[in-house]
C-alpha cells in the first residue's frame, strides 16, 4: 500500500467575477500552487493518482438540505448579477457558474481518498480540493466553503464502512464551525480545532470557537476547540498541543480513522512527504503556521505564555468528559511562575550551572537542516532469516558487517568481552550503525545475545558520540545499566526504564518504572519522554530492549513509532534475541510507517505511576522547559 494523490484541474474552474478584496484570495492558483510545489520535489510520481468523479446528490445529502443542493445547482444558470445578488446572502462566498461542478467534485474526492484507504487501496493520501469545505452548514455556504468536504466524507466513512470512531483534526488558520454545528451532538466523532481566536476578534467571531464548547447531549466531549488568542505561536506551542491535548484523547477514543483539513499551499508538500515516509526535516527547521494568512517562519523551540493559558483552558473543560486529562500529570500553568502577556519561555533553560556546551545545541535551531532521502529505509541483522520472522516487504535483511579487526577495537576500547557469536553480532549492529550514520539507512533492527546486550549498547553509544558529535537520546529498557563513563557533556540523553522505583542522576541521566496500565504508559511517553525527546533534539535514537525489558508488542510499537518523528525517523532498535521473534516484525512495520497496533481498553494511571512520573518531571523542570509547569490541583 502507498500514498494517494486526488486532484482535478477541472476544481480549479471557478474564480470571483466581480470585485471583492475579501474573496479574492479564493483564486484557482491557491491549487495549482500546491501541485505545482509536489511536482518540483517528484512528489506527485511517487503517489498513486487517483481519479475523481463527483459526488452525487445522495452523497452531498448525507450533510446538506436537499434545498442547498438545488440552490447550489441553479447558480449554473445564473448570469454575473445574478450570482452577485445571491453571493452577497451570505458571508465570504462567492458563486461562479462552474461552482456547483467544482464543489462536487470537491466532496468526490474526500470520498475517493476515504474509500481507497478503508478499502486497503492506499495506506494514507491526500485530496487537493477547491472550493474549501470546513466552513459550510447544512443549509449555507460560509467562509469560501460550499459544501462540506469532510463531513460528507466522515457520514460517508460511518454509513458505508461502519466505522464509529472517526477523528477529524482541522487545522486551518480559521475554526471550523461548519464541522463543528453538524457532528456537536455525535459522539461517534471527535472534532479538534485549533485556530486563531484573539478572544472572539478574528473571524468568523464566534463564541462557540471558544474552548468551553465541548459539544451538546451525548455528544459533549467530542467538539475541542483549542483557540490561540494571540499570533505568533511556534513550533512548542503547537508540539505541547498535541502531546497534551489532542494525542490523549486520540488514544483513549481509539480512532479508526483521521481526517485532516487545513487550506495552505506550503503544507501539502511537507504533509504528502511525510505520508510518504520521507524523513522530515528536524521540527525546529519546519516552517509552522503562525495562525495568520500565509505567515510562516522558520523557528526554534519557545513556549508562548497565551499558548499554554488556551491549553489549559481546553484541558480545564474537557477533563470532565475525558479519563486521560484526570490523570493529573500532563502539563499546565504553573502558579509558581509568571510571564507576562505575549512573553516565551525557552525549552532550555539559561542557567548558570548548564553543562552543555554551546556548540553541542542543534545547528538546525537557526537555520534548515534537510536531511536527504535514505537509500534504504530499514534494514535488520538478525539471528534468524526474515523469511521466519516474517518481515514486511522492502525491508533489507542486511548480511553486511563491520570489519573484524574494527570490531574487536571498539570491543576492547569498551572494555568489554564478546564471544565469537557476540562478536559478529557486535560487527553488524556496527554496520547498520554506520549505515544511519552515513544517511544510506534510515531505521534499523539488530539483534545480540542477552548477556551481550549492555556491552553492545555502550559500544554503539561511543560509537555514535564519536561520530561529528552526534547528540543521542538513548532508551534503555530491562536489565541494562547505565554505562559508568557515560559522557555527562549534555551529548547523551540517557532514560532507563526498569525497576520500581524513579531515580535521577543529572538532567540528562534518570529512570523510571515501566508503566503497567494503558493510562500510566501514554502518561509516560506523552508527558516525559516526547517533551524532552523534542526539547533535547537528537541526531538519532537507541531504543535497547534488554532482559527482562517487560514490554508487550503493542507497548514497543508506539514507543518506536513515536520516537520516529523528533529525529526524522532516524533510530537503531537494539532487541536481545529472546525477543526478536515476538517484536521483529512489529518494530519493523512501524518504523516503515505504518500504525502501531492498539494498546488495548484505556485504563486509569495507578498512584504509583502518577507519582513516579511527577517526581521526574518536579526534578527536570529547572532543565526543560516543555516540562516546566506544574500539575492541576486534585
Amino acid at each position: 500500500m502507498g500514498t494517494a494523490l486526488v486532484y482535478h484541474e477541472d476544481m480549479t474552474a471557478t474564480r470571483l467575477l466581480w470585485d471583492d478584496p475579501e474573496c479574492e484570495i479564493e483564486c484557482p492558483e491557491r491549487l495549482t500552487a500546491a501541485l505545482d510545489g509536489l511536482r518540483q520535489r517528484g512528489l506527485e510520481e511517487r503517489c498513486q493518482c487517483l481519479s475523481v468523479c463527483e459526488a452525487s446528490e445522495e452523497e452531498l445529502g448525507l450533510v446538506h438540505s436537499p434545498e442547498y443542493i438545488a440552490l447550489v445547482q441553479k447558480t449554473q444558470t445564473l448570469d454575473k448579477e445574478e450570482l452577485h445578488t445571491l453571493s452577497k446572502q451570505y458571508d465570504a462566498v462567492y458563486f461562479h457558474p462552474d461552482t456547483f461542478h467544482c464543489a462536487r467534485l470537491a466532496a468526490g474526492a474526500a470520498l475517493r481518498l476515504v474509500d481507497a484507504v478503508l478499502t486497503g487501496a492506499v495506506h494514507n493520501g491526500v485530496a487537493l480540493v477547491r472550493p474549501p469545505g470546513h466552513h459550510s452548514q447544512r443549509a449555507a455556504a460560509n467562509g469560501f466553503c460550499v459544501f462540506n468536504n469532510v463531513a460528507i466524507a466522515a457520514r460517508h466513512a460511518k454509513q458505508k464502512y461502519g466505522l464509529q470512531r472517526i477523528l477529524i483534526v482541522d487545522w486551518d488558520v480559521h475554526h471550523g464551525q461548519g464541522i463543528q454545528y453538524i457532528f456537536e451532538d455525535d459522539p461517534s466523532v471527535l472534532y479538534f480545532s485549533w485556530h486563531r481566536y484573539e478572544h472572539g476578534n478574528f473571524w468568523p467571531f464566534l463564541p462557540e470557537s471558544d474552548a468551553d464548547t465541548v459539544g451538546r447531549g451525548r455528544g459533549q466531549g467530542f467538539t475541542v476547540n483549542l483557540p490561540w488568542n494571540q499570533v505568533g505561536m511556534g513550533n512548542a506551542d503547537y508540539l505541547a498541543a498535541f502531546l497534551h491535548v489532542l494525542l490523549p484523547l486520540a488514544f483513549e477514543v481509539t480512532v479508526c480513522l483521521t481526517l485532516s483539513w487545513c487550506w495552505c499551499q506550503l503544507d501539502s508538500t511537507l504533509l504528502l512527504g511525510t505520508l510518504r515516509g520521507r524523513c522530515r526535516p528536524p521540527l525546529s527547521a519546519l516552517p509552522i503556521l503562525h495562525s495568520c494568512y500565509r505567515c510562516w517562519l522558520v523557528a526554534g523551540f519557545v513556549l508562548c505564555w497565551s499558548a499554554l493559558e488556551s491549553i489549559q483552558s481546553v484541558r480545564t473543560a474537557q477533563t470532565p468528559h475525558w479519563t486521560s486529562l484526570q490523570q493529573n500529570v500532563a502539563p499546565v500553568l504553573s502558579s509558581s511562575t509568571h510571564s507576562p502577556e505575549g512573553s516565551s519561555l525557552p525549552v532550555l533553560a539559561d542557567s548558570s550551572t548548564c553543562t552543555v556546551a554551546e556548540d553541542s545545541l542543534s545547528p538546525c535551531l537557526d537555520r534548515p537542516c534537510h536531511r536527504p532521502t535514505p537509500p534504504i529505509c530499514i534494514a535488520v541483522a538478525l539471528a534468524v532469516s526474515g523469511a521466519a520472522l516474517d518481515l514486511p516487504p522492502g525491508v533489507l535483511h542486511q548480511e553486511g558487517s563491520a570489519l573484524r579487526e574494527e570490531t574487536e577495537a571498539w570491543a576492547r576500547l569498551h572494555k568489554s568481552q564478546f564471544q565469537d557469536d557476540d562478536l559478529a553480532a557486535l560487527g553488524k549492529s556496527l554496520c547498520l550503525l554506520d549505515g544511519i550514520l552515513d544517511g544510506q539507512i534510515r531505521s534499523a533492527i539488530a539483534t545480540t545475545t542477552a548477556l551481550a546486550t549492555a556491552a553492545t549498547l555502550g559500544v554503539l553509544i561511543q560509537r555514535c558520540v564519536a561520530h561529528r558529535g552526534q547528540r543521542l537520546l538513548c532508551v534503555a529498557l530491562g536489565q541494562l545499566d547505565r554505562p559508568l563513563d557515560l559522557a555527562g557533556n549534555g551529548r547523551i540523553l540517557w532514560l532507563s526504564i526498569r525497576g520500581k522505583e524513579a531515580d535521577i542522576w543529572s538532567m540528562f541521566h534518570f529512570s523510571t518504572p515501566l508503566p503497567q496500565t494503558t493510562g500510566g504508559f501514554l502518561s509516560f511517553i506523552l508527558g516525559l519522554v516526547l517533551p524532552l525527546a523534542y526539547g533535547f533534539q537528537p541526531d538519532m535514537v537507541l531504543m535497547a530492549l534488554g532482559p527482562a525489558h517487560g514490554l508487550q508488542n503493542a507497548q514497543a510499537a508506539l514507543l518506536a513509532a513515536m520516537l520516529r518523528s523528533p529525529v526524522g525517523g532516524r533510530i537503531l532498535a537494539l532487541v536481545e534475541e529472546e525477543s526478536i521473534l515476538q517484536l521483529a516484525r512489529t518494530l519493523a512495520q512501524v518504523l516503515h510507517g505504518e500504525t502501531p497496533p492498539s494498546l488495548g481498553p484505556f485504563s486509569m494511571a495507578s498512584p504509583e505511576e502518577i507519582q513516579a512520573l511527577m517526581f521526574l518531571k518536579a526534578q527536570l523542570e529547572p532543565r526543560w522547559k516543555l516540562l516546566q509547569v506544574a500539575a492541576p490541583p486534585p
